[in-house]
């Protein structure tokens, strides 16, 4: 199937057609000097390609947050937010195909770049079953791919610019479309640029700018002069995905409003005030200090609903006998114990692991009172543990439990590890071992969700003298034997 994205009108009156499909595949470059019409552009192509698309917008200045009300995109407010934690909200993005705006306004240019780069990173270190197809749309990508050093810290231009090249270079392969725009080519990283096979070139003035421009375009450096006298919405196209000639485009109109529009003019108050020195220079009251607009409630965080999501409750039964009810939650437990007996349960979804599980319960004739998914993922989380049976009955491993019901369901199977490992006095779990309890191949993905656990608060890590690591479960104070981090999971 073949869709096509309308971006406004060519020179000739037809419509301007943007194959969507291609457009996957070969990525986009759009420039243009401020006002030219690029972030117009921009939202002209994000509202038409919403319904047949992910999307993800990095967006330093807010301007894209109006897409929420109309297209139900996720809005995540960077400042409010750790890297560690922007790597796995990336993450369940791509799991959950989510389409999410990542808000760094507000931040100063090195946290907007690190906060980019940590986000970025996480939608291309997704699981190989998550590679759907995905826009991944960077305004004013000059920020995040600089052509040289800035104001900003070597360690941030770095992991921002790997991230764009990772992103423009390798990100085919994952599903993920670039969709850069800037206002200057000149301050665009070469390597960056050159990965986009179709281009979108507004108004700019200064050479340097319209001879790269042209040389994108394949035009001569003569006309390279024609990009000082195109007009605001107006662009030269080129590209597998639009164009095999430059072509003329004028972009229609949007239907979402951006809140970054240029200020306009507002008539000066009738009259001057009588005494403007008075009024203006006037000391505040000794205690009564200006008040600070309260910010704005922070927008609801679509993947943390989703993750604390429950399903309502069954009505009401007759409690069954505690001895039938033991019975049935033992068979319920070795059932379990069966499927995660196969090697490669550790790398599978809960929701296939889950039906596996059912499927078995039947055949053991177990009844019709088996756990939904819900409860499946605590049992599960339970399980991976590998508790033994004397632990479980403690009131110990009990509380263990209860605090882990306050983390990410995907992330409780890797706290209770810990737990059973500081209650048992054992060595702290490899980060192969973290890994696998987490479901992951990745041993960096199992650091990431470690410290987004000690983010929240749970646990403390630290090193003791040989470097080994120790994990400390807060509130009940449980600590771990010093483990290796690096030793090989069992």
């Amino acid at each position: 199937m073949t869709v096509s994205i309308d971006l406004g009108q060519t020179s000739a009156g037809t419509p301007a057609l943007l194959d969507l499909e291609e457009l996957l595949a070969t990525r986009l470059l759009v420039q243009g000097n401020s006002g030219s019409g690029k972030s117009h552009l921009l939202r002209r192509l994000l509202e038409g390609s919403a319904p047949w698309v992910q999307q993800a917008v990095i967006d330093p200045e807010g301007d894209f947050v109006t897409l929420a009300d109309r297209y139900g995109h996720l809005v995540i407010d960077a400042s409010a937010h750790s890297e560690a934690g922007l790597v796995l909200a990336a993450e369940r993005v791509r799991r959950h195909r989510v389409s999410v705006i990542l808000n760094l306004e507000g931040l100063d240019a090195e946290a907007q770049l690190r906060r980019a780069a940590a986000f970025l990173g996480g939608l291309f270190d997704a699981e190989r079953e998550f590679w759907t197809p995905m826009l991944v749309v960077v305004d004013e990508a000059q920020l995040f791919a600089p052509m040289a050093a800035g104001e900003v810290g070597e360690e941030a231009r770095r992991a921002s610019l790997g991230a764009m090249t990772n992103l423009m270079c390798r990100g085919r392969k994952r599903g993920l479309a670039g969709i850069i725009a800037t206002q200057r080519l000149a301050k665009l990283a070469k390597n960056v640029a050159a990965e986009a096979s179709n281009f979108l070139m507004g108004r700019t003035f200064l050479d340097i700018d319209m001879a790269r421009a042209a040389d994108l375009l394949g035009m001569e450096r003569r006309q390279a002069e024609m990009f000082r006298d195109l007009r605001q919405g107006h662009f030269m196209a080129l590209g597998p995905a639009l164009s095999r000639r430059p072509l003329p485009v004028k972009i229609g109109a949007v239907e979402t409003e951006s809140r970054g529009g240029a200020p306009k003019l507002t008539p000066l108050p009738s009259r001057p005030l009588e005494d403007a020195r008075a009024v203006i220079l006037e000391p505040p009251p000794p205690e009564a200090p200006r008040p600070r607009r309260a910010p704005p409630p922070p927008p609801p965080d679509i993947l943390a609903q989703l993750a604390a999501a429950r399903p309502a409750a069954a009505p009401a039964l007759p409690p069954p006998a505690p001895e039938a009810e033991a019975a049935h939650r033992r068979r319920l437990e070795a059932v379990l114990r069966q499927v995660l007996a196969d090697p490669e349960s550790a790398w599978r979804q809960p929701g296939q692991l889950h039906q596996d599980f059912l499927l078995r319960c039947r055949i053991e004739q177990l009844g019709s009172r088996l756990p939904d998914l819900a409860g499946f993922r605590r049992m599960l989380a339970v399980a991976k543990a590998e508790v033994p049976e004397e632990m479980a009955a403690t009131p110990d491993w009990a509380e263990a439990v209860a605090s882990a019901a306050a983390l990410p369901e995907d992330l409780q199977p890797v706290f209770l590890l810990l737990a059973r490992a500081a209650l048992g006095g054992e060595p702290c779990p490899s980060d192969a071992a973290i890994a696998r309890a987490y479901g992951t191949r990745s041993v960096g993905r199992a650091r990431r969700a470690l410290a987004f656990i000690e983010e929240q608060g749970a646990i403390q890590c630290r090193p003791d003298l040989t470097g080994q690591r120790i994990v400390t479960i807060a509130g009940p104070g449980w600590e771990t034997a010093p483990g290796n981090p690096a030793e090989d999971a069992a």
